[in-house]
């Protein structure tokens, strides 16, 4: 998930990196104002570091937006993609946008995002899991506490995190190492790995 002010038609679309639908471009959901979708060179970058791990992966899109990343995931052969967001209109639109690409990896769940953490404790952890979630509301160190303590990570699990500033004052669980971190434009982002006992 991510926020822009609309000022052209190419705003409401975003265009697939790779994979089997690559070039393709799915609209947004049209007067949802807060979208700011993952920036093309950055879902570019992210993926290069995910490249080996992507297919056959179980992946969760906690904060989904425009579900570019969690479209992206699918693209890729990931195994299965949970996107969770808290908009009607947002996931009317991911589910539209899957049934265009007929894209069957995909469960797109309607709840707040931090509510589906608390009440999902104990699933089958995720082997990928992005963390984008709307900048003003500081809830990255929150999530990844939650994502801890819910057993929804395990040893080897990379964690996608996007933030409009540094990442290094995001207090992680002992677990969790950075493995990488880099910045484009106003966008910082990084990924983490939760490491063995």
């Amino acid at each position: 998930m991510t926020s822009y002010s609309k000022k052209s038609a190419n705003r409401n679309k975003v265009r697939i990196i790779a994979g089997k639908w690559r070039s393709r471009q799915l609209s947004l959901a049209g007067d949802v104002e807060t979208l700011r979708p993952t920036p093309d060179r950055v879902r570019e970058t992210i993926f290069n570091w995910l490249q080996n791990k992507i297919a056959g992966a179980r992946c969760l899109d906690l904060f989904a937006g425009s579900g570019a990343l969690a479209i992206e995931a699918c693209s890729r052969e990931a195994a299965s993609v949970t996107a969770v967001d808290n908009s009607r209109e947002v996931v009317e639109m991911i589910r539209k946008n899957c049934q265009l690409l007929d894209c069957q990896a995909m469960q797109v769940i309607h709840a707040n995002s931090i509510d589906w953490l608390k009440n999902n404790a104990g699933i089958e952890p995720f082997d990928i899991v992005f963390l984008d979630p709307p900048y003003s509301r500081d809830l990255l160190a929150d999530c990844c506490r939650l994502l801890e303590t819910a057993s929804m990570v395990k040893p080897g699990s990379i964690v996608y995190l996007e933030s409009n500033s540094s990442l290094e004052s995001i207090e992680l669980p002992a677990l969790w190492k950075w493995l990488r971190t880099k910045k484009a434009g106003q966008v910082y982002f990084g990924v983490c790995e939760r490491v063995l006992l």
